[in-house]
């Protein structure tokens, strides 16, 4: 016997939002206006349009849709001509093997899908389901609004552009202020698109037939619609006048700041110019402040490590570092410390090249080679400031790491950042320098050395029935550990973006000096010999922070591998 369907009117009940005088006024009001009940019941006000959706999601057995997180791509747009998505209130998310998932606002509307399934050539649809509000407003947004569509605006532009016009000149007029100016326009709604997709870089590369747009997000580069290779002088040059970087220098590599109010806060974008084959690249770093004000807890950190990190960063003095390549979050690291101890009590300055992030409270100096104010000066006339904690963004070159580790031993507490691989490098690097052993093994504390891992998406997240051997066994397990437990994985979804990871978290790798490796330091021991010692005293390594995440369900074996870049590992194996 088939089970009997819940009515609407039912299921809102059961979910103690109507009651049953309301149900019934409703499907009176329905009947007499020729309107749907959920229709009647919002109308009417006895639920929000999102509960009516939710239930009658919940009614037809399909997938309901928060379109207030913009999880609908503008790109994916393209996948249903524009006149079907207005005239029948439909939004394309996806398009696999033939399979077109797309957002609804009726589920009965059978014709639709129909209607979809011929104009588009899909093999099946896939609906869900939204408010027809939210979706009314998503279209007026991205398709209606002047600016709807930045693909769309490329190639209008790339027709009015005129064919004789040299790729290396702007175009008249477009250096002003004028917000209806084209490229304006364009370039103004690349960088919004990118924020709201969560982007720390906007990558705009030039090739030999195009202009290439890139936006990283979670550290994986995401390629985006290409600019016309007719526009590539104009994009360069309103980007280079936002940076407030000379225009006509176009031979050597050039650096500038864009102050823009993004999405209801301000926003900084760091912007460098690199002379390329084909013309200049820019990449503008997208600098959040609320990203270096994380808080300690929010890193990634285990219980034991964090405890361990909270009573370093109080010690009275010594040299803290923080070790890994570019990207691995090691100023936000920093800075959250910092944040913590940033009180009236202390005195805290800081170096760095350049200063990303404005903190009230600290004093913040500005490296300036041209000027000749450099680290090391700074260092020097920091020391005679009486700080209690001073940060130098790097230490770079023998003369910073010395000033640095003086002014450790005089009495300051110092953060600074090493590029390595891995924690204990960090001692034979200082040494390979030229500081002397002794120096290093006295006034080093600890070494953090830390990677930013994806974490699976919560919206997708479910059991993986079959993870991939290679990828368990790259992530350092043995068959035994994973008897009776679970793992991950995000199938994909239109939050995610199909990625089935959203947002990174910190892995780490505590290296605390004790007596052993501080004799091991002095006597310019091998970088495997302090590792070995240090994992006896119980370090755990970067790959085994992972194996903890993989268990607890955060991330996967595969993004371990990926990270830790473990020996063997192959991005395309299966």
């Amino acid at each position: 016997m088939a089970r009997l369907r819940k009515k609407l009117g039912e299921i809102l009940q059961s979910w103690n939002l109507i009651n049953a005088d309301g149900i019934a006024k409703a499907v009176d009001h329905a009947k007499k206006n020729g309107m749907r009940t959920g229709e009647a019941i919002v109308q009417l006000g006895l639920c929000n349009e999102d509960d009516v959706a939710k239930a009658l999601a919940t009614q037809a057995g399909i997938e309901y849709v928060d379109l207030s997180k913009n999880v609908v791509v503008p790109s994916a747009l393209k996948l249903v001509p524009q006149k079907i998505i207005k005239d029948r209130l439909v939004l394309p998310i996806s398009m696999e093997n033939g399979r077109l998932k797309v957002v609804i606002h009726d589920p009965h509307d059978l014709d639709t899908l129909d209607l979809l399934r011929f104009r588009v050539g899909a093999t099946d649809v896939e609906p869900a389901l939204a408010p027809k509000g939210r979706i009314e407003a998503y279209i007026k947004k991205y398709i209606d609004s002047p600016e709807a569509s930045l693909d769309e605006l490329s190639k209008s532009l790339d027709q009015s552009v005129d064919t004789s016009i040299d790729q290396d000149a702007p175009i008249k007029g477009m250096a002003g202020d004028d917000a209806d100016a084209p490229i304006i326009k364009l370039l103004n709604m690349m960088i919004s698109e990118a924020v709201r997709a969560r982007a720390s870089d906007i990558h705009v590369e030039p090739m030999s037939d195009r202009v290439r747009v890139r936006y990283r997000i979670d550290g994986v580069c995401v390629e985006r619609e290409n600019v016309p290779k007719r526009m590539q002088g104009s994009v360069t040059a309103r980007l280079k006048i936002m940076a407030g970087i000379d225009i006509a220098e176009r031979r050597l590599p050039q650096d500038g700041r864009i102050k823009l109010h993004v999405g209801g806060s301000d926003v900084d974008f760091r912007v460098s110019a690199l002379p390329a084959v084909h013309g200049e690249s820019i990449v503008l770093r997208i600098l959040r402040p609320e990203s270096a004000k994380v808080g300690i807890q929010q890193l990634g950190f285990e219980d034991d490590d964090n405890e361990i990190f909270q009573k370093i960063i109080r010690r009275p003095n010594g040299v803290f570092l923080v070790t890994g390549p570019t990207g691995s979050g090691k100023t936000t690291t920093l800075y959250s410390a910092l944040s913590a101890l940033n009180t009236p009590d202390r005195k805290i300055i800081t170096a760095e090249d350049p200063v990303e992030y404005n903190f009230s409270g600290i004093n913040q100096c500005q490296v300036r080679d041209e000027i000749g104010l450099t680290f090391d000066k700074i260092l020097r006339a920091m020391l005679r400031q009486a700080p209690n904690i001073i940060l130098v963004g790097e230490i770079r070159d023998l003369k910073v790491g010395e000033i640095a580790i003086q002014a450790a031993l005089t009495g300051h507490l110092v953060f600074s950042t090493l590029h390595t691989n891995d924690a204990p490098s960090a001692i034979t690097r200082l040494i390979d320098m030229g500081i002397k052993p002794f120096l290093v093994a006295s006034s080093i504390q600890a070494v953090l050395a830390q990677r930013l891992i994806r974490i699976i998406c919560n919206e997708c997240k479910e059991i993986d029935p079959n993870p991939n051997p290679l990828y368990l066994r790259l992530a350092g397990f043995a068959p035994e550990e994973l008897k009776d437990r679970p793992l991950y994985k995000g199938k994909g979804c239109n939050f995610c973006h199909g990625t089935g990871y959203r947002g990174r978290k910190g892995i780490f790798e505590m290296m605390l000096m004790n007596a052993e490796v501080r004799e091991l330091a002095f006597n310019r021991a091998p970088v495997s010999q302090i590792r070995k010692a240090c994992k006896g005293a119980g370090m755990r390594m970067l790959v085994d922070d992972g194996k903890r995440k993989i268990l607890k369900g955060t991330t996967t074996a595969e993004e371990i591998a990926r990270i830790t870049q473990a020996e063997g590992f192959d991005m395309t194996a299966e």
